[in-house]
């Protein structure tokens, strides 16, 4: 575990939010992971650094948990999204390794589509995750005993 005084952040904004990448395209996150109640549909504009490219921030409808303030994108849609808009911006980047960061605000990030946004204004409204959780599915049925 890291120690919070060591620890790097990115956005300049308090860390917000905790994340969950589902890297499962058969598993669909209608209910949450940590409290089991009914998860939401809300837009984020994530911030994602693209190794070996820069960085992305990315409108995108995940999965919310209200309650536990846990974001959880599919990552079957989330690289949908990120080759299409790659597509346009830098096309070599397209299946390249990614990491999502944190949520950048949305005025801001509505803004930039408008009239453009250099990076430091983006990472002045940038809030890196508290948490990352790990999506672990065991699948149903029999199993002999001790498993």
């Amino acid at each position: 575990m890291r120690n919070k005084k060591t620890q790097k952040r990115i956005g300049e904004l308090p860390p917000r939010y905790s994340f969950m990448l589902n890297p499962y395209e058969t598993e669909r996150l209608s209910k949450c992971p940590s409290c089991n109640q009914l998860t939401k549909l809300r837009k984020f504009a994530l911030f994602i650094h693209i190794f070996n490219m820069g960085a992305v921030s990315l409108g995108k409808t995940c999965r919310f948990c209200p309650y536990c303030e846990l974001i959880m994108a599919h990552q079957d849609e989330l690289e949908h999204e990120l080759a299409k808009n790659l597509t346009f911006i830098n096309p070599e980047a397209i299946g390249k390794d990614y990491f999502v960061v944190g949520t950048v605000d949305m005025k801001v990030w509505r803004k930039g589509l408008k009239v453009g946004n250099d990076l430091d204004t983006v990472l002045k409204n940038t809030a890196d995750f508290k948490k990352y959780f790990d999506l672990i599915v065991e699948p149903g049925g029999w199993y002999p005993a001790g498993k």
